[in-house]
């Protein structure tokens, strides 16, 4: 295992704004099913479903954001070991403005699929694509994704 290059954090007040309006969305979405049910029982049902999940995902969103994204020689990789993007899969790294990614973060394309994983707030893998960021501090996150870029063209040599 190889020691960290650099460890990205979430930043705290994101962390509890991101669980403050999931939480906020999840009650007010219970409140409303209860004190103005919709008359049609498919609808109440949706609204109890769709508060619950808010309220589910804001737990998981506030377990998940409290793991680092870890970068190593290796690659990305959560705080407890968890592989997020080997360097090995890595095809490019993008942090262009319009590209599909979150909040104050940069996307990854890897040379092959390895499976989908989200943490909330934290990153996602869906496909070949890769998203890292959300509640993490926007510094840091260009950081770790110019090392990472400097990483993949270092592994791929020089332009033929």
């Amino acid at each position: 295992m190889s020691d960290a290059m650099h460890i990205l954090r979430p930043s705290t007040p994101r962390r509890a704004i991101g669980l403050a309006i999931q939480v906020l969305l999840g009650f007010l979405l219970l409140w409303l099913a209860v004190m103005h049910p919709p008359s049609n029982p498919l609808w109440l049902l949706f609204l109890i479903v769709l508060g619950v999940a808010a309220l589910a995902l804001a737990q998981k969103g506030w377990r998940g954001s409290a793991q680092a994204i870890v970068l190593r020689e290796d690659g990305l990789f959560s705080e407890d070991g968890r592989p997020i993007a080997p360097l090995d899969d890595i095809a490019s790294v993008d942090r262009a403005l319009f590209s599909f990614k979150p909040s104050n973060g940069f996307l990854i394309r890897l040379k092959r699929p390895i499976g989908r994983a989200w943490v909330p707030g934290m990153w996602w893998r869906v496909g070949r694509r890769v998203g890292i960021g959300g509640v993490t501090g926007g510094a840091d996150t260009k950081i770790v994704a110019d090392a990472l870029s400097f990483m993949v063209a270092d592994r791929d040599g020089p332009l033929r």
